[in-house]
């Protein structure tokens, strides 16, 4: 693997939000390159789903990212306007954050972040 930097974006399927993630990562970041594990709404996936095949399926893409890219953040994402996940901003940002707990225990040397994409598709970080 070459000297690049990686990301990784565990972000929503919806093509609107692809592109601002992934250049927010690479401005904020620094990095290269954002490996992409898509769902529909993946915080309320990570945050309500303990165990299954879905969730094994983004361990093992994020571990692809984390093990062969090198990655060395990922970013759990939650957006406006969800299909996957109709519910308002703050249900969102909860879940964000027992997502990201979620993800910090499966033990990937990586640091976890959560984003929020409002509806004029601008990037937060969320605390």
């Amino acid at each position: 693997m070459s000297d690049k930097k990686f990301a990784t974006a565990v972000n929503c399927m919806d093509g609107r939000v692809q592109i601002p993630v992934i250049e927010w990562l690479k401005r904020e970041y620094n990095v290269d390159y954002v490996d992409s594990v898509t769902e529909p709404g993946p915080n309320k996936i990570i945050a309500e789903i303990k165990s299954g095949p879905t969730i094994e399926s983004i361990k093992n893409r994020i571990g692809i990212s984390v093990n062969k890219h090198h990655s060395q953040l990922i970013a759990i994402v939650g957006h406006f306007d969800c299909a996957g996940n109709p519910v308002d901003k703050d249900k969102q940002l909860i879940q964000i954050f027992t997502a990201i707990n979620a993800i910090n225990s499966w033990g990937f040397k990586a640091e976890v972040i959560g984003l929020w994409v409002d509806e004029n598709w601008n990037v937060t970080r969320v605390k």
